[in-house]
C-alpha cells in the first residue's frame, strides 16, 4: 500500500500561516515526519490559490525536495500554480487532480502529458455525486478515454472512487470497493487506484475515525486499491499497512486484517462470526468489519453495541 502523506494541507491554520509567512522550516520538518513515519509519497494541499499559486506552489515543490527525494503530488484547482511547480519538480509528480469534467479534463490531462507526469481523477462529474459502482466506472471511462486521446499512458491514471462518508451513506462502502476492483480491469496496463481514506470517516467523532479508516483501507486494499492518501503520522494505520506487506498473521489481529484482506482479493465479504471477541480491540475491529459490510446499521455509538 502507497501512502501519501496528506498532513501538508492549507485547511490547517498552521500550514497557511507558513505558507503566507514562507516559513520553511515549519513546513520541512512536517515533511521530514512524514517520511520518517513511512509515507511514499508527500501531497502538498496548496488550497485554490488563485493570486498567488504560480508563486507559492513552485516554493512549496523547493522547500519539500531540500529534505527529502520522495515524489510529491501537487494538490490545487489552480492548474497554473500546477504547471509552475511541475516546472521545478526534480521526480516524476502526480497531479492532484482531474476529474470528469470537461473544465477539469482540458485543464490538466495535457499537463500530465507535457510533463509525462500521473495524475489522479476523482469519478465525479456536474451531474452530482455517484452512488453506485456503475456510475463511478462510467466516469472512469471516460477519464481513461481523454487520456487515451492526450497520450497519458493508463498507468499514469490514478483513479478515485470519491469515497463518501459511512455516516448517512453505509450503502456506498461496498459500492466503492466494487468500483476500485473493477476499475483495475478497465485497461492494460492496469491504472493506479488511489482515494481520500479519511473520508469514510468524516462527521462521525473523531475517537472512532482512526478506527473505520483502518478496516476500509484493508478492504479496498484487498479489492486492488493501490494507494491511499493518508495520515502517516497515525502509528496504528501504519500498523495495519505493515501487517499486510509482511503479511504477519502472529497475532490475532493480525490474522483477522489478513482473513479480511483476503475475503476482498476474492470478491467475498468476511464472515466473522467464529472470531473470538474477547479481546476489546479484536471486538471493535469485528464491529467496525460489520459496520463496513451494511451488516448492522451505523451509528455513533456501535462499539458499545
Amino acid at each position: 500500500m502507497i501512502i501519501i502523506g496528506e498532513c501538508i494541507h492549507v485547511i490547517a491554520t498552521s500550514i497557511r500561516k507558513a505558507i503566507e509567512g514562507r516559513d520553511k522550516g515549519f513546513i520541512q520538518e512536517l515533511a521530514k515526519r512524514q517520511v520518517d513515519k513511512g509515507a511514499n509519497i508527500i501531497d502538498l494541499n496548496i488550497g485554490p490559490q488563485k493570486k498567488a499559486g504560480a508563486e507559492v506552489m513552485p516554493w512549496m515543490v523547493e522547500t519539500i525536495q531540500e529534505v527529502t527525494d520522495l515524489p510529491l503530488t501537487l494538490d490545487t484547482t489552480n492548474a497554473v500554480a500546477i504547471e509552475a511547480g511541475l516546472k521545478v519538480c526534480k521526480n516524476k509528480a502526480i497531479i492532484n487532480s482531474t476529474d470528469a469534467t470537461e473544465e477539469r479534463l482540458n485543464a490538466l490531462m495535457p499537463l500530465a502529458a507535457k510533463y509525462n507526469c500521473d495524475i489522479i481523477a476523482l469519478s465525479l462529474a456536474k451531474v452530482g455525486l455517484p452512488t453506485t459502482a456503475d456510475a463511478r466506472i462510467e466516469l472512469a471511462a471516460e477519464i481513461l478515454a481523454v487520456a487515451e486521446a492526450e497520450g497519458v499512458p493508463s498507468d499514469h491514471i490514478w483513479l478515485d472512487p470519491l469515497v463518501l462518508t459511512i455516516n448517512g451513506n453505509q450503502d456506498q462502502t461496498l459500492e466503492t470497493i466494487e468500483a476500485v476492483r473493477f476499475f483495475k480491469q478497465m485497461a492494460d496496463p492496469a491504472p493506479m487506484t488511489t482515494c481520500g481514506l479519511s473520508n469514510v470517516s468524516n462527521s462521525c467523532p473523531e475517537e472512532l475515525r482512526p478506527l473505520l479508516n483502518r478496516v476500509f483501507m484493508v478492504m479496498m486494499a484487498g479489492a486492488g486499491l493501490d494507494s491511499a492518501i493518508a495520515d502517516p503520522l497515525d502509528e496504528k494505520l501504519m500498523e495495519v499497512v505493515k501487517i499486510l506487506a509482511d503479511r504477519d498473521d502472529s497475532t490475532v489481529k493480525g490474522k483477522l486484517y489478513l482473513d479480511l484482506y483476503d475475503a476482498y482479493q476474492t470478491g467475498e465479504q468476511l464472515d466473522s462470526s467464529a472470531v473470538d471477541m474477547s479481546d476489546p480491540e479484536v471486538s471493535d475491529i469485528v464491529k467496525t468489519i460489520r459496520i463496513m459490510q451494511n451488516e448492522t446499521l451505523y451509528a455513533h455509538g456501535y462499539l458499545r453495541l
